[in-house]
């Protein structure tokens, strides 16, 4: 089996510390302060810059998104103490991916986030050990969730020969992104989106939260029926 983990909001909570990391990158790259970002939510850091710096009046390109994607990871790591004082891994997280590590199930990453960003937010709570990291799908690789669900894909197939694939995240984003590529949704609403929300855009399980180890793990190498 296979699973692909969203990062934020679903393993890890920033609480403002990512937007400010965002923003000194942002500085350093384009040399204007942000003032404001653009929206978040299910969007890949590529994005995510590219229309911050249009509400400031700045066109991006190639060149100034590969320095943002190098300035943005520098930020975070050398912000891991700020992170681990604001921040937190999400209750039910570690032990969620230390339970299905210990049934063999195979973890990466699918995040908006770009590489050095999500390594750094997974270590700083102590949640990367279980994540194959060469086979996951990062932020500043594709512009969309079915893009980066089908990146991931083709990685992990490569070594991992299973077609039961679990995507979980936090975002009709995320649930999109699966369907996009057949691949089985479960959503936990520790973001911005309900359950009921995330059950219409095309979740198959659905979760308030991560905190019922059990039941996750039920749901994902079956037992569980709803």
């Amino acid at each position: 089996m296979l699973l692909l983990w969203d990062i934020d909001h679903t393993l890890v909570e920033m609480r403002g510390i990512g937007t400010e990391l965002f923003g000194r990158a942002f500085a350093e790259v384009t040399g204007v302060r942000m003032e404001r970002q653009a929206a978040v939510d299910g969007m890949t850091d590529l994005v995510i810059f590219r229309e911050t710096a249009a509400l400031h009046g700045i066109q991006a390109g190639p060149e100034e998104t590969a320095r943002f994607t190098a300035a943005l990871g520098r930020a975070h790591e050398d912000a891991v103490a700020e992170i681990q004082a604001r921040g937190r891994a999400l209750p039910g997280a570690r032990e969620a991916l230390a339970a299905l590590d210990a049934r063999g199930v195979r973890q990466t990453v699918v995040t908006g986030n770009v590489r050095g960003s999500a390594r750094v937010k997974l270590s700083a709570f102590a949640l990367d050990e279980p994540i194959v990291w060469d086979i996951g799908a990062y932020g500043d690789e594709a512009e969309t969730r079915p893009e980066l669900v089908r990146t991931a894909l083709t990685r992990a197939r490569a070594v991992v020969h299973t077609e039961d694939v679990t995507l979980i995240g936090d975002t009709p984003a995320d649930m999109e992104g699966a369907a996009a590529h057949g691949v089985r949704a479960l959503a936990v609403a520790t973001g911005r989106t309900g359950e009921n929300a995330l059950a219409a855009a095309g979740a198959r399980y659905t979760l308030p939260d991560l905190r019922d180890t059990e039941r996750l793990v039920r749901l994902l190498t079956g037992g569980c029926t709803s």
